[in-house]
């Protein structure tokens, strides 16, 4: 027979007792509870967690209740903190609010319910517990009941309070408590997911020190190879108003994060540099907002644009579209792919170079951008080059996507890169309430060699003209830029934009990576050269200081502003009220075709190897903002379907296609795209093996 919900709690001992008798010592019914030095690590149903038992985030005092005993117990028990802001807690809002719980949270689940704090947001204490909600915690189970001892006037007999002595607020949500005799510790939990598609290099957590430091999380699943991700509680960042709240983003790791390790995708470079104690300021801008570091990722070493096969240090991410043996392509490709991989992330944060961050987005079917040079400081990330590097985020939704990245970049400068650095003037962000008049098609990049796959850019293009009323203008772009009046000493554009992109890139490295990295690995060993993918071998060893050198690079930093202020007079206008006049639609050099993480699986008609462009063409249509400066997203359009030479079936490929804006207009192009959503052009994309 179901005892009373106030005779079940008045039968009961102190709380410090009662945790093995009552079997809510996890210790007791979990015998993989594992001590570490970070914390513990224990299952729930199937699911492993991890509690932060260095930095508790609060602390309290159990209060002793009649008839009790003092007891020296040490237990380690799931808890849920609920907050309430009404005067007398009823079972219909404990009901309520744990329903919600369940249904918002993929951390949270019924175990987390054997004991149970009530707080208030509300310093007065004045709040009482009625019969009806102690009637529903003994329906549900609930072995222990805690009461703020600072706002409940009157506990039931028996029903034990707390009095918390920490600075930090509890927030909402599950924890693990720790009880040492009569003082409770409330840990952060997390809920551990195993990187199946191993794109990351280290799942991480915020260590609670007060100093925003971060610390990786040592545990990897040995059956899949995999590291273990720690995910916090959407539930605690409920009542936070920061724009970024709860959002879970993994870093790309040539990004300072203060107590992480910054490899660059190198062994070498990691013996060489020591763990980094302050955080990138785009990094720390992300914290600031509310956003969680859930891990670093995989990238192409010192952020090359090196093909699977060429990776020696880390094994390529795994792509999860299709057959599974899809590339991820760019630098940036374990943000694209993780994105595509999991539910449990938000966002991913990368840098795009030369494509670094649309390649991974196209050929994962997400959305990401290379926004205008000189949007976001590079500070506290190794460089591949000081002027053309730029910082974009990754996204499955568009409307998510575009307000995560608005927070973000901000409207104002704060975070601009300085002009001394990119060469440009100023940046400025005109906010701007229309939309441009034209889309210009360049012809020699299209149609798509996959017919269906152009079928989708034609009719997406087609609706946006439509919606925004909006002219389609065929030119040839490639023909444009070879006959322009672009550079005031020489005729051939593009032999000097291209040797404006190769010092760009190799003397920034040259002397920020290459050269401390082999004095301190020849300081190390003996005087040899250290272990770096023969890409950067071959470059290292054979690069002519005659061409690469500082006053070189300055007077392609020069060029280069020059070809930029050609482009946004003749290319891409400026408009008052719409802030580029016509908008550029790019392919991102896939052509609608897969391309795959074998070498050999690109030849053939096909599959493509991403460094293939049509013969009218000059270039990679992806490359021209790298050249121009410009505002370039990624935008997944659909799929087509292609005949797998891995599993021997039918799989979906993602097609996407790339919208142009000129330097400046980020904020005009993020507001084209979500009106798009809006009216149903474009749509969320899904994780997994399909996009749609």
């Amino acid at each position: 027979m179901q005892l009373n919900s106030i005779d079940h709690f008045q039968s009961r001992k102190d709380p410090r007792t009662t945790f093995l008798q009552h079997g809510a010592d996890i210790s007791s019914l979990h015998p993989v509870l594992r001590m570490g030095r970070e914390g513990i690590t224990y299952d729930l149903a199937d699911v492993t967690y991890f509690a932060n038992s260095v930095h508790p985030h609060a602390k309290g005092e159990i209060g002793k209740s009649k008839r009790s005993e003092a007891a020296e117990t040490k237990a380690h028990t799931p808890i849920t903190v609920i907050i309430t802001n009404q005067s007398v807690v009823t079972g219909g809002f404990l009901e309520e609010t744990i329903d919600a719980y369940l249904a918002g949270d993929d951390v949270f689940s019924k175990q987390f319910l054997t004991s149970i704090y009530i707080t208030s947001i509300s310093c007065v204490r004045s709040t009482t517990i009625d019969k009806t909600a102690l009637n529903y915690l003994d329906e549900i189970g609930v072995d222990q009941l805690y009461l703020d001892a600072g706002v409940f006037r009157k506990a039931p007999s028996h029903v034990v309070t707390i009095r918390i002595s920490s600075q930090k607020a509890l927030q909402p949500g599950p924890y693990t408590a720790l009880v040492l005799g009569t003082t409770i510790h409330f840990l952060d939990t997390y809920r551990l997911y195993i990187d199946h598609y191993r794109d990351f290099i280290t799942g991480s957590y915020p260590i609670n020190d007060g100093l925003d430091t971060y610390a990786p999380l040592q545990s990897m699943d040995s059956r899949t190879w995999a590291p273990r991700i720690p995910v916090p509680s959407r539930i605690h960042f409920w009542n936070d108003p920061r724009p970024l709240a709860g959002k879970r983003v993994a870093i790309k790791d040539l990004f300072d994060v203060k107590g992480l390790q910054t490899s660059a995708g190198s062994q070498a470079w990691i013996d060489t540099h020591p763990i980094v104690n302050s955080t990138a300021p785009a990094i720390q801008r992300l914290i600031d907002l509310g956003a969680v570091l859930v891990g670093k990722y995989k990238m192409a070493q010192f952020a090359a644009s090196a093909s699977p096969w060429d990776w020696v240090d880390a094994q390529h991410p795994f792509n999860p579209r299709g057959d599974g043996y899809l590339t991820c392509a760019g630098s940036s490709s374990g943000g694209g792919c993780s994105i595509a991989a999991y539910a449990w992330l938000d966002h991913a944060i990368g840098t795009d170079t030369g494509s670094s961050m649309r390649r991974p987005a196209a050929v994962s079917g997400t959305y990401g951008n290379r926004p205008s040079q000189g949007m976001m400081s590079l500070e506290g990330a190794v460089p591949l080059s000081w002027a053309g590097d730029t910082i974009g985020v990754f996204g499955r939704d568009p409307l998510s996507w575009s307000q995560f990245a608005k927070s973000w970049y901000g409207s104002e400068p704060e975070l601009h890169q300085n002009t001394s650095i990119t060469g440009l003037p100023p940046l400025s962000l005109p906010k701007t309430h229309a939309f441009p008049s034209r889309i210009l098609y360049p012809d020699e990049y299209f149609p798509m060699p996959n017919p269906a796959a152009q079928d989708l850019l034609t009719s997406t293009l087609f609706k946006l003209a439509t919606l925004f009323n909006m002219t389609i203008a065929h030119f040839n772009l490639s023909a444009t830029i070879t006959d322009a009046a672009i550079f005031p000493d020489t005729s051939d554009n593009w032999d000097r934009l291209a040797n404006n992109t190769i010092l760009l890139t190799t003397w920034p490295q040259y002397h920020d990576v290459a050269q401390p990295l082999i004095s301190a690995w020849a300081d190390q060993h003996d005087r040899s050269f250290p272990p770096v993918d023969p890409g950067f071998r071959s470059l290292w060893t054979n690069l002519d200081s005659n061409v690469t050198n500082a006053e070189n690079y300055e007077a392609a930093v020069q060029s280069r502003a020059e070809s930029i202020e050609w482009f946004e007079r003749e290319i891409l206008r400026f408009d008052e009220d719409t802030c580029s006049e016509a908008l550029l639609v790019c392919d991102a050099g896939t052509g609608g075709l897969p391309s795959f993480r074998e070498s050999r699986l690109n030849e053939g008609p096909n599959a493509t190897s991403l460094s293939s462009y049509p013969d009218g063409a000059v270039i990679p249509c992806v490359t021209l903002c790298a050249l121009f400066g410009c505002a370039d997203f990624t935008i997944p359009l659909g799929q087509v379907p292609y005949a797998s030479p891995v599993t021997m079936v039918t799989e979906q490929w993602p097609v996407v296609f790339n919208l142009i804006a000129r330097r400046g207009c980020d904020f005009m192009l993020f507001d084209l795209v979500e009106r798009m959503a809006e009216e149903g052009i474009i749509a969320e994309v899904k994780t997994g093996r399909t996009a749609y």
